[in-house]
């Protein structure tokens, strides 16, 4: 049966109403689609964001904890130089120097032989140590006390007739004593001498310098005129100044007479040792 005309506009009508709804229900989910995309992208920036502000906060806390132990390292380098500055200003404005024999000592060693005893002191932390080459002289055995009387094998590494100044080295780290510039000497400056005068082990004297460049047996002027008491023993012993620092090794006095002892200058026996360890090892030790 054919349709009517006004069931042909019906039809019609309602096709077009369908169309319309089907493409504004497209536009919208299109819509919707896109917004949810900004959305996401959004959410995902602000998750880029939160990453990037953690990383610089962690780079920020790390270059915080490594300040924080510099700090602390420059703390601890004050300390330390804090200590040192009143140990030297006990010791200047103490007769004793206390300040500078209780760290002193603990790097002076006595030097035996099977006939001569004298005085020795380490140079380095490996146990290296000075003393006079005639402390050794006829010896056929050795051995070195150190300050807590324990006794070490030896071993003599080298030495210098002229200059009178042996090497020896002994096991072990241990904490030595610093040599000083002997060119800034000056004569009436205190300083103390240690060693084993008379068998006496660690005994400290105290003088001044009287004198320098004062000329020794070999003719060379090279030596600091000390009134610290010195006596047999104290041949190798260091003569040390209100910096605790070395400034000369005790090597001789004259005859039985009293205040006039006599120390090589620590340049030169920096020199010495130098010369005989780039014989034996081939660099300089101090």
């Amino acid at each position: 049966m054919p349709l009517k005309r006004h069931h042909k506009i019906i039809i019609g009508g309602f096709g077009t109403i369908v169309i319309v709804y089907m493409f504004v229900t497209a536009i919208l989910l299109n819509g919707a689609i896109i917004k949810q995309e900004l959305n996401y992208n959004d959410v995902l920036k602000k998750i880029n964001d939160v990453k990037s502000s953690q990383t610089e906060t962690q780079s920020k806390l790390n270059e915080l904890t490594e300040n924080l132990i510099e700090t602390q390292k420059s703390l601890n380098l004050l300390d330390e130089s804090l200590n040192s500055k009143l140990k030297q200003i006990k010791a200047s404005t103490s007769a004793d120097f206390s300040g500078i024999i209780e760290d002193s000592l603990k790097s002076v060693v006595t030097i035996r032989t099977d006939v001569a005893q004298g005085t020795g002191f380490i140079i380095s932390d490996e146990g290296y140590i000075v003393t006079n080459a005639h402390v050794l002289s006829g010896g056929r055995q050795l051995e070195v006390l150190d300050y807590e009387q324990d006794e070490h094998p030896t071993e003599l590494i080298g030495y210098n007739i002229t200059l009178d100044i042996a090497l020896l080295k002994i096991s072990g780290n241990y904490n030595s004593l610093e040599l000083g510039d002997s060119n800034d000497v000056q004569i009436g400056e205190k300083v103390i001498a240690i060693g084993n005068p008379l068998g006496l082990q660690f005994s400290v004297s105290e003088g001044i310098v009287s004198a320098i460049n004062r000329e020794g047996s070999n003719g060379l002027k090279i030596y600091i005129q000390t009134d610290a008491a010195l006596n047999p023993g104290n041949s190798g012993g260091p003569l040390i100044n209100k910096q605790g620092e070395v400034i000369g090794i005790n090597n001789f006095k004259i005859g039985s007479s009293e205040s006039l002892g006599f120390a090589l200058e620590s340049n030169y026996i920096k020199e010495v040792v130098n010369q005989i360890s780039q014989e034996e090892y081939g660099m300089n030790l101090i």
